[in-house]
């Protein structure tokens, strides 16, 4: 690309130095620099962009983009950009080298504390199932239209979206599934990115480690829709908002007038509403009243919380152009979404669920779902991230106290403080709560499951999908699905001996 063409596409410049001069690529990394290749430098958490344009220009780069003028004295064979926010001009020209590549899809993103995984896992079913080909971003799994890998960040950093965009483009997608995180919105990950659904799933504490406070939490999302509303990139985006949950209802109010808003909750006054619902332990039916018309939606899914997914799923999808009732009918065969209320079996009589909920939120939702089902015992086993909010530990353990029948506290991924210690602030908010405390995770799940009596069920909450565990001085594998599969075959074996 010519560079004159690129900054073009930025309305706060200061250029020193030629414009004529022909690129093949672009990143923020010095270590990718070369001839040809434009630098951008990013102020990051830990490291700044702007310590390393040295290494950039010896590797024969000889265009940078940074947040300050141009040094004095400097060569005049490099091309200088002066920008306010290089995190922003590097996702325009990341999506600049891929062909804008969002324009020729249908792209859907989620956002909201809990909910974006199974949304997005959703709207991509539902795409998939009427277009065959449909890309997917989140946290567990990407899907480029030709391969599935796992995930490595819920949104990925500018230049590899719209690499991967680029890449679905190709592969024939006509529409795109993508979670949307604060951080991604904060960091201009999703900056110069079309969308045509945008949803809104709810807000409840988390992430405050990053944003520090709620409200910064919750302007960090409206922002994305506010962005939208201001300049939506050539497209006519609908914003699919939860207004059951008071942000979300915020949200849909300030958008009157600015941009199509499609409703969804149990309330009267939605566009996309449930009545009805009833549910077992193989999955939910509920009506559906949507553009006038009803429909009875049937999923393989459990819990009040998922029939906002599934809602906010079929409002995506028809802001894409997939009608209602080619949704209901898919929706049939929806997936079960990893570690997102797994079922992971049963053995004499016991019945074992692995859920992501990571958020007092999320498990005391998770909780009563399962309570829903009328368990002998619901028996939760969870515990807390280190390095991370840590306001949020007593409330964990008040949802799970207040949800359960028999806690086990355990360790999640402690990461660089010592699991007891985080099990300590768990217990501030136990209370009364019949509880025990194994620190070892396998020897908690394993227990419990062995320990179980028929009628009770067993929840593993916290880590969901995730397949290893982080501790001060390494990273081991581990995966809750396997280790509830082992101690159930186990309690299988041990109950069929003679």
């Amino acid at each position: 690309m010519i560079l004159r063409d690129l900054a073009a596409k930025l309305t706060r410049v200061t250029v020193a130095g030629s414009l004529d001069q022909e690129l093949s690529a672009v990143t923020d990394d010095s270590r990718k620099a070369g001839a040809g290749i434009l630098f951008v430098a990013v102020r990051g958490e830990v490291v700044d962009g702007h310590d390393y344009i040295d290494k950039a220009l010896e590797a024969g780069s000889t265009v940078i983009v940074a947040e300050h003028a141009q040094p004095r004295n400097f060569s005049t064979d490099v091309t200088w950009l002066h920008v306010p926010d290089s995190r922003y001009v590097l996702a325009v020209f990341a999506s600049a080298f891929n062909g804008d590549a969002w324009k020729d899809m249908a792209v859907a993103g989620v956002t909201g504390t809990n909910g974006k995984t199974t949304t997005a896992f959703l709207v991509h079913h539902l795409m998939k199932s009427q277009w065959h080909r449909a890309g997917l971003l989140g946290t567990v799994t990407v899907d480029d239209g030709e391969t599935e890998v796992a995930a490595t960040s819920t949104t990925p950093g500018s230049l590899e979206l719209q690499n991967l965009l680029g890449r679905m483009r190709d592969h024939g997608c006509r529409g795109v599934s993508m979670e949307v995180s604060s951080h991604g919105i904060d960091q201009q990950r999703i900056a110069s990115l079309g969308f045509d659904a945008a949803i809104f799933t709810n807000l409840t504490q988390d992430h405050l480690d990053y944003h520090g406070t709620m409200e910064r939490y919750f302007e960090a999302k409206k922002s994305w829709f506010d962005k939208l509303a201001d300049n939506p990139l050539g497209k006519k985006p609908v914003a699919v908002i939860n207004v059951d949950d008071a942000h979300g209802l915020e949200i849909a109010e300030s958008l009157e007038g600015k941009l199509p808003v499609y409703r969804f909750g149990f309330g009267v006054h939605t566009d996309f509403r449930a009545n009805n619902l009833k549910q077992s332990a193989r999955g939910m039916e509920f009506e559906l009243t949507a553009k006038g018309k009803s429909f009875l939606v049937r999923a393989p899914l459990i819990g009040r919380f998922n029939v906002y997914n599934l809602l906010g799923a079929i409002a995506a999808a028809s802001a894409c152009g997939i009608r209602p009732r080619e949704s209901v009918a898919a929706i049939a065969e929806a997936p079960q979404v990893p570690g997102r209320m797994e079922n992971i079996g049963h053995a004499g009589g016991a019945t074992v669920f692995v859920d992501y909920a990571h958020t007092p939120d999320a498990l005391e939702n998770a909780c009563r779902t399962l309570r829903e089902l009328n368990p002998r015992r619901l028996i939760t086993v969870f515990g807390c991230g280190g390095d991370r909010d840590r306001a949020k530990r007593p409330l964990m353990g008040a949802a799970a106290a207040q949800g359960s029948d028999i806690c086990i506290i355990t360790s999640d991924n402690p990461r660089s403080e010592e699991p007891m210690a985080i099990i300590q602030e768990i217990e501030k908010g136990m209370g009364g709560a019949t509880y025990k405390v194994i620190a070892d995770r396998e020897e908690a799940i394993s227990s419990v499951i062995k320990a179980a009596r028929a009628g009770d069920i067993v929840l593993i909450a916290g880590k969901g999908h995730e397949t290893y565990q982080q501790f001060a001085d390494r990273t081991i594998d581990f995966d809750d699905r396997k280790h509830a599969w082992k101690a159930l075959r186990e309690r299988s074996e041990t109950a069929e001996r003679p």
